[in-house]
């Protein structure tokens, strides 16, 4: 079945400094006014929900933790959210309002540990999925634990398959190689990477796996930090920490929006379904320009708990 062309945005704006429940409103004015704009799929940035702790050191030298660093932990944990809590409801409630899909970046909290995650909620469905980042990159592996198999989802839609890739992940040949053999044809990539080099690797993506990619970064200044957060990058509010710089791109690496370095923006972009049949006339990854008799990737889907209970049989 043929799908119409649509709509698609990508939101590039800062978290909420206020918290949580802040930016969880924020992205549901922001889901409104893109569904107003007539868009069916908006892509919001990494760690939207919760925050990106940009230029801050949790104090951890190497062989110490800080009582300042466990501090900012503290504060950083308190500003996360729980998937089944009232931040996620609101953010939900607006997709469904909209009868849009949304691919979000949250803090996710389980237990004690930290999760960056990106959400999928297809609004018109009332499905949601969730990809917790498999590889936190540097410093982020200080307060973020790590994803597994059982939470790389491709999600099906009205509008095509959507899937989301978050930040450096981008970097995994085999990661991407998994999305690209779940079908995905709404690559979405939440990321914190502002540099020059992104809208590259943005591009080599829809060139590779021959489909669309939206790419939503934040364009966050210092005053939009939470007070009290430090910052290496220094105190001038008006210090921008991201530049944005998000985009969209067409299966063939074509610029259909963007890059943006303005400042708060959404970008919106039309979506033809058909052109994905279009690029892969002559590359197919997974399909007709694929070698399995030379390369395979398997992709073990099982979760990893730390603890498996096995009960006695009755």
């Amino acid at each position: 079945m043929s799908i119409a062309s649509f709509r698609a945005a990508v939101v590039q704006a800062a978290s909420d400094p206020a918290g949580s429940a802040a930016s969880a409103a924020k992205a549901a004015r922001l889901i409104a006014e893109a569904g107003a704009a007539g868009a069916r799929l908006a892509v919001f940035p990494e760690a939207f929900i919760g925050g990106y702790p940009k230029g801050a050191r949790f104090g951890a030298p190497i062989g110490l933790r800080l009582p300042e660093g466990r501090e900012a932990y503290a504060r950083y944990y308190a500003a996360s959210v729980a998937l089944g809590g009232p931040e996620i409801a609101l953010v939900r409630e607006a997709a469904e309002a909209a009868g849009m899909v949304v691919v979000i970046g949250v803090i996710e909290r389980l237990g004690s540990t930290l999760y960056c995650t990106a959400l999928i909620i297809d609004g018109a469905a009332g499905t949601m999925a969730h990809h917790r980042k498999l590889m936190p990159t540097a410093a982020e592996r200080l307060v973020w634990g790590f994803g597994d198999g059982s939470t790389l989802p491709a999600v099906e839609t009205a509008l095509g398959t959507v899937g989301a890739v978050i930040c450096w992940e981008n970097y995994m040949p085999m990661l991407r190689m998994a999305m690209y053999g779940q079908g995905v044809t709404l690559y979405c990539a939440p990321t914190a990477d502002d540099r020059d080099g992104w809208v590259s690797t943005m591009r080599h993506i829809a060139l590779e796996g021959r489909c669309h990619v939206l790419s939503a970064c934040q364009f966050l200044r210092r005053r939009d930090l939470p007070e009290g957060q430090e910052c290496v990058l220094g105190e001038d509010p008006e210090t921008v920490l991201m530049r944005g710089g998000s985009l969209i791109l067409g299966p063939l690496g074509e610029v259909l929006a963007g890059p943006d370095y303005s400042g708060e923006a959404v970008l919106y972009a039309e979506i033809d379904p058909a052109e994905i049949a279009r690029a892969r006339y002559d590359f197919d990854p997974v399909g007709h320009y694929a070698r399995p008799d030379v390369f395979r990737l398997t992709v073990d889907r099982r979760a990893k708990p730390p603890v498996a209970w096995i009960e006695e049989a009755e």
